[in-house]
């Protein structure tokens, strides 16, 4: 039987998933860790970057009640930003933690007040990295002094290399994100408002050519079929090309209404931003495990699957935007093509990637830890 561990995460934000795809992952996770009987307790900014965004839409109101009826069991302790650097309140608050994790998203300042405390409370200290900083901005990471945590959780091997030969860390685990199946599962009888959706944030142009060529032309040439695309920092110019192609802008998508939406069209798409198809290659990020679990059929932009999360039939991969036109054109044709490769996805889900399985990871993890 698994050892009960007392566990602390400082994350960027659970309450708030604007432009913040880790908290799809970290709620599912911190879930599943109390689930397996691990005390858990969350530590997030009172008013951090994404909760300012997301109570400026018109649904953030909407999504942060939806967040806590949906979590009722997440204990979250919020702190003022002034709190970050006194050592004093979180030698008091974590007097009584195995295990403390940072996310990268925070301030590092507040990394090095934990390791600190860590040197006079003795718990294990983790850094937590979903994002492609170390290889894209190394010295944003160095900031963090991460030679000094007792190890790092990366998200993908390539990572887990990356900490391994650019900072020298020995302790590296890879902890890939995954879909919390208590809320992504499919809705087979919702009825088909839409063909094609894609959920994803504009971003700073790290990919705003392959949503061109994966998306906005194949949707140019398939008129008569039902485009939607939803997700935040769309620029005035980014809207107008939605429009010229006949995609409908839904804008900001609280990620809890994600499986219904996913649920009322027949395919979606992966378009992944640059870095995770160079230097991040074989990491697919937190939407493709979640569509997957949804039970809908998904056609990828080119990446590599250097780690073999999935199967060649669990997705339909092209190479360019003529066969991502014709990908898009075979399966909305094809019901049974499509509904045969949606349960090939989301069994492989079920089989491989759902956050039960990562907390039963990260458990493991933190018995080695402490040994």
């Amino acid at each position: 039987m698994s050892r009960k561990f007392r566990l602390a995460y400082f994350a960027h934000s659970l309450r708030s998933d604007w432009n913040h795809g880790n908290a799809h992952f970290l709620r599912g996770l911190m879930r599943n860790m109390i689930a397996l009987g691990h005390e858990v307790s969350v530590f997030e900014p009172r008013s951090g970057w994404s909760i300012q965004h997301l109570r400026e839409e018109e649904t953030g109101s909407y999504a942060l009640r939806q967040f806590s009826e949906t979590y009722p069991e997440l204990r979250i302790s919020l702190y003022d930003a002034d709190a970050v650097c006194d050592t004093g309140l979180w030698r008091d608050a974590l007097k009584d933690f195995e295990i403390v994790v940072l996310h990268e998203w925070n301030a590092p300042a507040l990394a090095h007040t934990l390791i600190d405390v860590r040197d006079e409370l003795g718990f294990r200290l983790l850094f937590h990295d979903t994002h492609h900083r170390a290889s894209s901005s190394p010295e944003q990471i160095r900031l963090f002094g991460t030679d000094q945590f007792d190890g790092v959780l990366a998200f993908g091997d390539a990572l887990r290399s990356i900490y391994q030969q650019q900072f020298g860390m020995s302790r590296v685990w890879t902890l890939h994100e995954a879909a919390d199946t208590s809320v992504f599962r499919p809705r087979p009888h919702t009825e088909k408002t839409t063909d094609v959706v894609w959920i994803g944030n504009w971003g700073d142009d790290e990919r705003s050519q392959e949503i061109c060529q994966f998306l906005l032309r194949p949707a140019a040439s398939l008129r008569d079929y039902r485009f939607a695309v939803f997700g935040v920092r769309y620029p005035e110019n980014a809207l107008r090309a939605l429009q010229h192609s006949g995609v409908r802008y839904g804008g900001y998508l609280p990620n809890l209404d994600a499986p219904a939406v996913y649920s009322a069209a027949r395919l979606t798409v992966h378009i992944p931003r640059q870095e995770y198809v160079t230097a991040m290659r074989g990491i697919p990020t937190i939407r493709v495990f979640e569509a997957l679990a949804c039970g809908i059929p998904l056609i990828s932009a080119p990446w590599e699957d250097s780690e073999q999360l999935f199967r060649k039939e669990d997705f339909r991969l092209v190479r360019d935007g003529h066969e991502m036109q014709c990908a898009m054109n075979s399966l909305l044709s094809n019901k049974s093509a499509a509904t045969e490769q949606a349960l090939r996805g989301l069994e492989t889900i079920l089989a491989r990637h759902t956050c039960r399985h990562r907390a039963e990871e990260l458990t493991a993890i933190c018995e080695e830890i402490v040994q």
